[in-house]
């Protein structure tokens, strides 16, 4: 008989741990509508793809964990469609949304140049209206970490000018950069938009963030996020086109704010008229 109380003991503190586990992940949640398409992701299925095309359909495919997206609130996943604005050897892969038969919202752009004859460099740019900040995200080799995660990156002395960059991964061999370098190719529009989707998809019901972000996480070991801008040429390519929904930046207006203002704390100090000194510092966990 005293196994009994032995054993509920036991399992109490199991019950214990995992909701301790569960509350500690579920405290990376910054609330906003990023939470729920992996950045991380949708570089590796970019990786993966052979052609724009097979990228979109990548990132919309339920089993990979990559889009958990309701923008409008209607109770079904959003299409995420792909659009590629280029110019020469810049290409810039618009990530959209169509939120309404009048208004779409860019969920991210991936940003591609080449910078040699068998060199290229890639990044994505997560929407600043979807994760409250423009967040860029590359790929890593797994030999270094984060730069945000870095203090001695961080620090004021760093100077990204004498050889302290990062490992930078050519992403020349990837499939689908290879594809978008052909004589041929024709930039990628994707022809789908409000309410006309592919025959093969069909939307699924969302997730909570407990159950979305796990499944998702298996994608961020092999990429690192990033403050600096590495693709210049694609960034300016893309900025005149970006989409911003009126009806999304309403919706998630109160989770942008409050992100903004907990993110990060700034700090003016320096005389009146003078140099001014402008320190930003963290105040909330960066994101899983």
């Amino acid at each position: 008989m005293k196994k009994i109380p032995l054993l509920a003991g036991l399992i109490a503190g199991c019950m214990l741990f995992a909701g301790t586990a569960v509350a500690q992940e579920g405290a990376d949640s910054t609330g906003l509508p990023g939470d729920n398409f992996s950045l991380q992701g949708a570089l590796e299925m970019f990786k993966k793809a052979g052609s724009p095309e097979e990228f979109e359909k990548f990132i919309n495919t339920q089993s990979n964990n990559i889009n958990n997206l309701d923008l409008n609130g209607d109770g079904d996943i959003d299409y995420v469609r792909v659009i590629d604005k280029s110019e020469k050897d810049a290409h810039a892969f618009v990530l959209q949304v169509a939120v309404s038969e009048n208004e779409n919202q860019d969920i991210a752009v991936i940003e591609l140049e080449k910078n040699g004859s068998e060199s290229a460099v890639l990044q994505i740019v997560g929407d600043e209206e979807i994760y409250g900040e423009q967040v860029i995200v590359e790929a890593s080799d797994g030999t270094d970490g984060d730069e945000e995660e870095s203090p001695a990156k961080n620090g004021p002395s760093f100077n990204y000018d004498e050889g302290n960059y990062p490992i930078v991964v050519n992403v020349w061999m990837w499939p689908c950069v290879r594809f978008v370098y052909r004589p041929a190719y024709v930039p990628w529009v994707s022809p789908w938009r409000w309410r006309m989707y592919p025959a093969w998809w069909r939307p699924w019901r969302p997730v909570t963030w407990r159950v979305f972000h796990p499944l998702a996480f298996r994608y961020h070991p092999h990429c690192r996020v990033v403050r600096t801008h590495r693709v210049l040429v694609a960034h300016r390519v893309y900025t005149p086109f970006r989409a911003s929904s009126v009806v999304v930046r309403t919706r998630h207006a109160h989770a942008v704010k409050n992100y903004r203002v907990t993110r990060t704390r700034t700090t003016v100090t320096g005389p009146r008229g003078g140099k001014v000194k402008v320190t930003r510092t963290k105040v909330r966990g960066k994101r899983g």
